[in-house]
């Protein structure tokens, strides 16, 4: 008689079972929420939390971008002015008529996108470093961008449709929080239900053993950075249409906090592993730090060492770990 009897499966320690570093950002998120509190009544009201959500989906979808480059172990530093030129070519639309008013938003995300296919080609066809190929082009963006302008704040309105999607609400909830739901919804989809979600994984823990498992390596590189150039133009258009018009250099504040977010839900810097819900973590995380630091009447310098102490800790962290596995 065989034996019936079966093994019941070992459980896994709770620190395995847990997403540690997601966890430890919604726990600092709530002590955030509880430090503002105590420095502002309205701190915990719907109104001024929906407007922090309103003002981190334009974060969010950045980070998103972010965190699709950083899975695959690269680097998007040309993220500043491929907002910037999102804005500002999507405003410029607008001055031509109607169609123009149609035409602004996927003319500005298709710059970004195209920016982004650049950036893509250079680091996986001709293997330039993706930190120096970005930081090339992110300069080059903004020379054509101030030879466009002629060094002033441009002109041109966005349209209807941006400020629309940018800056109004439906029953109170803010239409760019909306947009943000819908990018991570598709991001999610495409990181776990995806051929090419699984490639991002597999690029990120080692790209010779997904090449030689019959990854296209070179396509999936390419991809990712086009999608992180799209993602930071179209938040640009959100963001000329938040202000009204598109500004010089209003991209320079977002590169430090994409990355800060992105590694601060999880995502190891050095690529291989990540959870989009440690990016939305990462995105409410620094939402509230910056509003607490508003309050509290932080310097912007004061602001940035801050979003790099965060990174440079985070990567010592996940750097000895990746090295571990």
């Amino acid at each position: 008689m065989t034996d019936q009897t079966t093994t019941a499966p070992a459980r896994l320690p709770l620190r395995q079972r847990l997403d540690v570093p997601v966890v430890t950002a919604f726990v600092c998120i709530i002590l955030l929420l509880v430090v503002g509190s105590i420095y502002s009544t309205n701190f915990l009201s719907p109104e001024y939390l929906l407007q922090q959500l309103k003002v981190g989906a334009f974060l969010g979808i950045i980070a998103t971008g972010m965190m699709l480059v950083i899975l695959l172990g690269q680097i998007d530093l040309s993220v500043p002015w491929t907002i910037t030129v999102g804005a500002m070519m999507a405003s410029a639309a607008t001055a031509y008529g109607p169609m123009g008013e149609v035409a602004a938003i996927p003319f500005g995300i298709l710059c970004g996108l195209l920016i982004g296919l650049l950036n893509g080609v250079a680091v996986a066809y001709l293997r330039i470093p993706s930190m120096i190929i970005t930081l090339a082009v992110n300069a080059v963006a903004q020379g054509l961008m101030v030879a466009y302008s002629g060094g002033f704040s441009p002109q041109d309105s966005a349209s209807s449709a941006m400020k629309f999607i940018g800056a109004q609400s439906t029953l109170g909830i803010p239409h760019a929080v909306i947009v943000w739901i819908v990018v991570g919804a598709f991001a999610v989809f495409l990181l776990t239900r995806t051929t090419f979600g699984r490639a991002v994984y597999g690029i990120g823990n080692k790209e010779s053993a997904a090449y030689l498992s019959g990854v296209p390596t070179q396509r999936v590189v390419v991809a990712a950075f086009a999608l992180c150039g799209a993602l930071a133009a179209f938040s640009g258009v959100l963001l000329a249409g938040y202000a009204g018009k598109a500004a010089q250099s209003m991209g320079d504040a977002y590169l430090l906090p994409a990355i800060a977010a992105v590694v601060l839900g999880g995502t190891s810097i050095l690529g291989g592993r990540g959870s989009y819900l440690g990016t939305i973590a990462g995105v409410i995380l620094i939402t509230l730090l910056q509003s607490i630091l508003s309050v509290m009447q932080i310097a912007e310098f004061g602001r940035q060492i801050i979003y790099g102490v965060i990174i440079v800790a985070m990567l010592l962290l996940y750097g000895r770990d990746k090295k571990l596995r």
